[in-house]
Formats: C-alpha cells, structure tokens, sequence
C-alpha cells in the first residue's frame, strides 16, 4: 500500500510540471496595420466620450473634472483623426480601406 502512494506521488511529481510546462499550439491572430490601430483607437475614445457624458448628466463628475477630461479626450480625438487622414491620402501607402498595398 506504501508502494502505490509513493508511485503515485513520483507520478504526480513528474507528471504536473510536464503537463503545464508542455508547448501548446497558438493561433497566430492577424497583423493589424497602424491605421486599422487608430480607427480603433478612434472608437474607443469616442465611446469614453460618450461615458464622460453621461457621468457628467448622472452628476458623478464635478464641472471642473468633467472639462478637464473632455479636452483631453477631444485632443486625443483630433489627434488620432489627423493621422488617420495623413495616413489615408499618403500616396502609395495605404489603400482607401488601409490595407497595406
């Protein structure tokens, strides 16, 4: 009876490790491009602008908190659209939908 716990615990000892240090297979997910990154970039700070809002109307932000977070997101925004527009007329770059040609 000894016997089999202790072949059990060598077992378990030798077994644990190996299977969480095995390598697993990992899908490869798709290289995005730099403007595919700011027309999401460009969704997301519009959804948290969105968010602003209506925790300002909800009365969870002081006015002072709300402005300040309001022009700093609006200038990320501006930002992000300026690149995004320079990305999108550079000749030979990118093509109207950003992929890159």
């Amino acid at each position: 009876m000894n016997y089999f716990f202790l072949a059990l615990t060598a077992l378990l000892a030798v077994g644990v490790p190996f299977y969480m240090f095995y390598p697993v297979r990992v899908e490869q997910s798709e290289v995005k491009t730099r403007l595919a990154y700011l027309r999401e970039r460009k969704d997301v700070v519009y959804e948290n602008l969105r968010d602003l809002n209506f925790e300002y109307r909800a009365g969870k932000l002081s006015e002072g908190d709300y402005e300040s977070l309001k022009n700093n997101m609006e200038e990320e925004a501006a930002a992000l659209l300026a690149e995004i527009a320079r990305l999108e007329t550079a000749p030979g770059i990118y093509s109207p939908k950003g992929a890159r040609v």
